[in-house]
């Protein structure tokens, strides 16, 4: 039951945090070019945090 609500909050994070780097690629007038380096190394970074996230609640519930 909790890995299908960490997944739901994954998405919803993930989903929000692509909202923001489209609007900081925008914002700050980022080229095309470098805009898919800026989301997948967002994205990589992300998907770290909420993996780390998920094995320490493992480990502490």
């Amino acid at each position: 039951m909790l890995i299908y609500i960490f997944i739901l909050f994954a998405c919803f994070i993930l989903f929000n945090i692509n909202k923001m780097t489209n609007s900081l690629c925008l914002q700050k007038e980022i080229p095309e070019e470098k805009q898919a380096t800026v989301f997948h190394t967002i994205n990589i970074l992300v998907t770290i945090l909420l993996i780390s996230s998920y094995v320490e609640l493992l480990f502490t519930v």
